[in-house]
């Protein structure tokens, strides 16, 4: 019988599935040293990788303090995560002063990034994507590092390649990765540096019912929108996972830093999932463009040997999405631009 909801009817259904710490979360944070701290906190992910670390050290019994730093977009939002048990410090990032203000955890989560609308503001992109990563490798020497980055940062592969692995080099399309990159080698610097130990997150892509890559296409099936075809393939995996995976990989920390892939174990068709997406909303997708040879992929394969494989099958998410979207739920509204083939996000 399978542990997993037949739909998800609600965001406190989904939000309690997404933080749901596996056992071996809980096993690693019943001994771990030292307090947790999540730096921009209230992106997509924020919100439930932190709650999963309040509810794993929880269940551990290992009373720790799990600390988010976030400007916040508004004071309900900064609420939502008190009344988890997450403490909250407002401040920006970017101010040295704040940076310098904030307590010296032993283990931080790097989550600030910019990416939408990066085309329009490149100096901010620029800002947040590499010269704060390198403000905080510069603040925090003797913090365990897990810093998330992207698997934009490989160039376009065969379909049949099998996707990108961490000992290839990348080829950064765009400033968008290339600031990206520009994280990676702070972080590298400063593990280098101070000897701190790093984990480099390069996720591609995290999904849930309210964004992601599948909402993506879903969204344009049931509103006949086309679909474009040009990046005819891509990886996923479920947001569930990626947490888990995530709050583990700080046992992996090194110096030099350690980089690791995370995404999900298929190739996925962009046709054959609007076509999946078609049956399930009753309509016929408009597929425009025709599928190129290469596409942004990535392998997950030395993660699975560290954690075992994701726990959720897409086609378990796609059923989830299409429920959702049926029902006329709430989405984030922040599209992955996933088409794009050219870097220019």
């Amino acid at each position: 019988m399978s542990i997993y909801p037949e739909k998800i009817e609600n965001e406190k259904q989904l939000e309690e599935l997404l933080s749901r710490p596996s056992a071996e979360v809980i096993d690693m944070f019943s001994r771990l040293d030292g307090d947790i701290m999540f730096l921009g906190v209230s992106g997509k992910i924020g919100q439930t990788l932190s709650l999963m670390a309040k509810r794993a050290c929880n269940e551990a019994g290992n009373k720790k303090r799990i600390i988010g730093v976030s400007l916040f977009d508004n004071k309900e939002q900064q609420k939502k995560f008190e009344k988890d048990g997450i403490e909250t410090i407002h401040g920006d990032l970017l101010d040295t002063k704040f940076l310098k203000s904030l307590p010296p955890v032993r283990n931080i989560f790097f989550l600030a990034g910019m990416k939408f609308g990066s085309i329009d503001n490149l100096g901010m992109t620029w800002a947040i994507n590499s010269y704060l990563p390198a403000l905080v490798a510069e603040n925090f020497p003797g913090s365990k590092i897990v810093a998330f980055s992207t698997g934009c940062v490989y160039p376009l592969v065969p379909i049949e390649s099998g996707g990108s692995l961490e000992t290839d080099n990348p080829v950064a399309i765009g400033e968008y990765a290339q600031s990206c990159l520009g994280r990676e080698r702070m972080f590298e610097y400063g593990s280098i540096k101070n000897k701190t130990e790093v984990t480099l997150i390069r996720l591609n892509y995290s999904v849930e019912m309210r964004y992601g890559v599948l909402v993506d296409i879903a969204v344009k099936v049931i509103n006949n929108k086309p679909v474009d075809l040009a990046m005819g393939y891509f990886n996923v995996i479920w947001q569930g996972d990626v947490n888990n995976f995530v709050l583990r990989s700080l046992e992996h920390a090194k110096s030099p830093a350690k980089v690791l892939n995370i995404t999900g174990v298929e190739t996925l068709s962009v046709r054959e999932v609007a076509l999946e997406f078609g049956k399930l909303f009753g309509v016929k997708p408009d597929l425009v463009n025709k599928e190129a040879d290469t596409a942004l992929l990535s392998n997950s394969e030395q993660a699975f040997s560290l954690f075992g494989r994701p726990t959720v099958p897409i086609s378990q998410v796609i059923k989830w999405i299409a429920h959702w979207l049926k029902e006329d739920k709430a989405l984030l509204g922040k599209p992955t631009h996933f088409e794009v083939r050219d870097g220019k996000y």
